[in-house]
């Protein structure tokens, strides 16, 4: 589903880290996110996005 919205505990299982690496990647705007209610909402295209983009900086450091 493209618009599919994901909530803070999904994200951080989608990526494997902890629920407050996520919220702390949020709050600091180094993951793409909005609230709702208070609440941090995460768009599944702009994590998929983000992922890519995480690779391809991985990628360029490592051709250095």
């Amino acid at each position: 589903m493209p618009d599919e919205i994901l909530t803070l505990p999904e994200v951080a299982e989608l990526l494997k880290v902890a629920e407050k690496t996520v919220y702390t990647m949020a709050q600091k705007g180094r993951l793409p996110a909005f609230k709702v209610g208070g609440q941090w909402r995460f768009q599944r295209v702009d994590i998929d996005r983000w992922i890519e983009q995480q690779k391809a900086n991985a990628r360029h450091k490592g051709e250095r």
